[in-house]
């Protein structure tokens, strides 16, 4: 970088003829202000929470506890939206398709399962994810009968099957999806 130079007397008076009639602009920008700190502020877990609670409200806009389907009190729990799709059930009984999202409810309350039902298959739309697996035990049977009655209720759900033993048997369903988006049907 080169020093700079002192203009001599002559030159300076020179620029100054120069520039007599020209007047001082005012500013009208607004001053650039650099950020303190490059870092993104921490989410304090008080707003995780918050954050979680409404992704999980946006999500569990389908199901209501007032339906409860019926299923026989025998055999394995099975369910189809339209008879075009009862191959694709017995194809998914036979393990055909595997699962590509598990969800195991283990521990869950009734409520909490609710909830991250519709979140998986919120997830699942998005992914376009056509099998998924919902674990919920066997325990005292509270979710095992509830889980369908929620699942007959979603636009999303083609239908389901106990899994197979590999998948969980009678303390899971297999969930046919319909994640075909609308321009490819």
């Amino acid at each position: 970088m080169k020093k700079k130079t002192a203009l001599n007397e002559e030159d300076s008076q020179l620029f100054r003829e120069a520039i007599s009639g020209v007047k001082a602009l005012e500013q009208d920008k607004i001053p650039f202000e650099a950020s303190r700190s490059k870092k993104k502020p921490a989410i304090n877990q008080k707003n995780a929470a918050e954050l979680r609670l409404r992704k999980q409200a946006a999500a569990a806009f389908e199901f209501s506890d007032g339906f409860e389907a019926h299923f026989p009190e025998t055999g394995p729990i099975k369910w189809v939206r339209s008879k075009e799709f009862s191959g694709d059930i017995k194809r998914l009984r036979r393990g055909e398709y595997p699962p590509e999202l598990i969800l195991d409810l283990h521990g869950f309350n009734r409520q909490d399962a609710k909830l991250e039902i519709a979140a998986l298959l919120q997830r699942a739309e998005k992914r376009h994810i056509f099998c998924v697996c919902i674990v919920h035990g066997i325990g005292s049977k509270v979710l095992k009968r509830a889980i369908p009655s929620w699942l007959v209720q979603h636009p999303f759900v083609l239908g389901f099957h106990n899994a197979p033993l590999e998948f969980g048997g009678d303390g899971a369903l297999l969930v046919l999806l319909d994640c075909i988006p609308e321009f490819l049907r």
